[in-house]
């Protein structure tokens, strides 16, 4: 709208987000909303067999196992930036699977100082809706990822695979686990 209450024509239609200083300054003073994935694999009945772990290096040069995540974009629907974080992390052939109505099964808010929750992210405080999405095609890690494991729900809750995930997301894996009624 312009100043005097009409609409204005504006000639740019592409939602962007901030740069990178602008991004710096919200941080700072504004929650930033989040989508968390964990990619799975069932079987004929639906059962989750398998759990996809992202490999990443920090920005402090620290590797460790991730969780799909990523920002939603001013304007975005939740199912579409679960499919666009997907996509970017996964490969165009992942074929992931949301379901008609995306009902996270919690939220976790990160917050830049340790301990208030079990959510930690040092640049920001971010509240993020997770989702566990089974994925059916070929998934090649891009992006920032280097590589891609499909653990067994035995192995992405054992104590060595929980020690590799920084930032609370181990938690976040665990009750996703029971979420979908397999944590052993």
């Amino acid at each position: 709208m312009g100043y005097n209450g009409q609409m204005t024509e504006t000639t740019d239609t592409t939602p962007e987000w901030f740069s990178r200083d602008e991004l710096e300054a919200v941080r700072g003073r504004l929650p930033i909303l989040y989508v968390d994935a964990v990619p799975v694999r069932t079987d004929d009945s639906g059962a989750v067999t398998h759990v996809g772990l992202l490999l990443r290096v920090a920005p402090d040069g620290s590797i460790s196992r991730a969780l799909v995540s990523g920002r939603v974009l001013y304007h975005e629907r939740i199912r579409d930036a679960l499919l666009r974080h997907l996509e970017k992390d996964l490969g165009p052939m992942a074929l992931p699977q949301i379901p008609v109505s995306p009902q996270p099964f919690t939220i976790a808010e990160y917050f830049p100082t340790p301990g208030v929750t079990k959510f930690h992210d040092p640049r920001q405080h971010a509240v993020s809706l997770a989702y566990v999405v089974p994925v059916a095609g070929d998934c090649q890690p891009r992006q920032d990822a280097l590589d891609l494991v499909w653990f067994s729900v035995e192995e992405a809750a054992s104590p060595e695979v929980q020690a590799e995930m920084t930032g609370g997301q181990g938690v976040l894996l665990r009750q996703a686990l029971a979420y979908v009624g397999q944590l052993p």
